[in-house]
């Protein structure tokens, strides 16, 4: 059994959410922008990203020199997120949070579960609203003032416009908010394809794929420079209320001593296999084990002394060539797993585990074949939160077990024999009213499209790290 560890309370630091009227307003952008805005003035900066995204925290993560963490209170119980935010805020002078979609977007229109406002109440977070002008004027005053008045629990702090289109249009603009709503605009940045990110199927590029993302920041870091008012946006940071909160997001796992001293959780990550929450490996950590990151591109061997695999999420079919190319660590994994190791994958990593990827232009690329079939891509994207449920006691869960997660994936698993035995069950929800079957377990392999952040269900760190010790033993 697992318990919390509830450590001595901490203050959460200065703070300010950035949000939005809707998505591709130049929130990333601007987040970014003002970290290394502020970094240049020697204040230390913790990123975090509402919802369940991977790459838009990747940007935050460089810029500020540290991991930024997501903050998603539909997967993680709503309880935990002040704890998370103080936690990782731990040496900061404030923390900067990237909303989602739009300020009151969330898993459904009727209610705020998953959005940016149910993170901003349950912290008590000021919010400053990114707002994308090029095709208004006075009008953005009544958008702005409809923000702010639409469920009072939320305090927005102020305004960045986006793509302005002159210092004019600028002028016309801050006018008509500042008089009409009595919020201040912080600052301006003009329209500029300089500024514009490359964007893929899954949305913007991950900074760990090669790209001129430092020559970006500058450019970003030098027009909030001179675009923004940063006295006065740090001044908001710390209007926001210094009240305590237990840093209780850790768990103990008392039973984690009896077992072998530390084994060797190998994790997949570079290019192709990216998408992974901190606190995943944070909790594997605490539970005991090592972490041994590897690199399916270029490695040819597994870490020394494996014990079990974790193979993330990624773009495993952007680099589908080369991973196929790297035959010695395909026959390493292959090998591991049909020895009994523990292999968890998720999306992408499952992905990889098929006998073959076939890309988007119809080439196919033999991959670890560790589970029959082939992972295809289509034009249709697959994505969403997802409720599910454990089908059968395996080593990392218990049959009936629930919890959230979501999908975000184009590749569709084709040739998967009818005997295969699911994973999970996806349970209905108000968008797919009938249950599912999602994800397989051959033998030691657990593998599914679906994404899970374990904090929603701490015990998995636990068992991971216990069957990774069972293999140690056999050695």
């Amino acid at each position: 059994m697992t318990q919390t560890c509830v450590k001595p309370s901490t203050h959460l630091p200065p703070r300010l959410l950035l949000a939005a009227p809707m998505s591709g307003s130049g929130k990333t952008t601007l987040t970014a922008g003002l970290i290394a805005a502020l970094t240049a003035r020697k204040l230390t900066v913790a990123p975090f990203k509402c919802g369940p995204d991977y790459i838009d925290p990747s940007y935050h993560a460089l810029t500020a020199g540290r991991p930024c963490h997501n903050l998603d209170a539909w997967m993680v119980p709503p309880a935990q997120i002040a704890g998370i935010l103080a936690r990782r805020s731990g040496g900061a002078d404030l923390a900067l949070i990237e909303g989602v979609m739009g300020l009151f977007d969330g898993y459904a229109g009727d209610d705020d579960a998953g959005s940016s406002a149910q993170i901003a109440y349950l912290t008590s977070t000021p919010v400053v609203l990114v707002l994308d002008v090029r095709a208004m004027a006075r009008t953005a005053a009544a958008l702005i003032a409809g923000l702010r008045d639409f469920d009072p629990r939320i305090q927005v702090a102020g305004v960045i416009l986006n793509q302005v289109g002159s210092a004019r249009h600028a002028q016309m603009v801050t006018r008509a908010i500042e008089q009409r709503t009595g919020l201040p605009v912080l600052g301006a940045l003009q329209r500029d394809e300089a500024l514009a990110l490359p964007e893929r199927h899954l949305g913007l590029i991950p900074t760990t794929e090669p790209g001129r993302w430092h020559a970006w920041l500058a450019e970003v870091r030098t027009r909030v420079e001179s675009s923004v008012d940063l006295d006065r946006l740090v001044a908001l940071a710390q209007t926001a209320p210094r009240f305590a909160v237990p840093t209780l997001a850790m768990p103990a796992f008392p039973y984690t001593a009896q077992l072998p001293p530390h084994p060797v959780i190998a994790v997949a990550r570079d290019e192709a296999f990216s998408f992974l929450y901190e606190e995943n490996l944070d909790l594997l950590r605490k539970a005991g084990a090592n972490i041994a990151f590897f690199s399916p591109l270029r490695d040819q061997a597994l870490p020394v002394e494996t014990d079990a695999i974790y193979l993330g999420g990624g773009f495993p079919e952007l680099y589908a060539a080369a991973l196929s190319a790297n035959t010695a660590l395909r026959t390493a994994i292959r090998a591991a797993g049909q020895r009994g190791l523990p292999i968890y994958a998720e999306c992408g990593g499952l992905m990889y585990c098929t006998e073959a990827v076939v890309t988007a232009e119809g080439a196919t690329f033999p991959m670890l074949g560790l589970l029959p079939g082939r992972s295809v891509m289509t034009s249709r994207l697959t994505l969403g939160y997802r409720t599910v449920r454990a089908q059968a006691d395996t080593w990392l869960w218990r049959a009936g077990e629930t919890v959230r997660g979501h999908e975000f994936h184009y590749s569709v698993w084709e040739e998967r024999p009818a005997d295969l035995v699911p994973l999970y069950t996806c349970l209905p929800d108000a968008f797919h009213p009938d249950e599912r079957p999602e994800g397989v377990q051959a033998a030691n392999v657990l593998a599914s499209y679906v994404h899970i952040h374990w904090l929603a269900h701490p015990a998995l760190a636990a068992r991971f790290a216990a069957a990774a010790s069972q293999q140690r033993r056999r050695r």
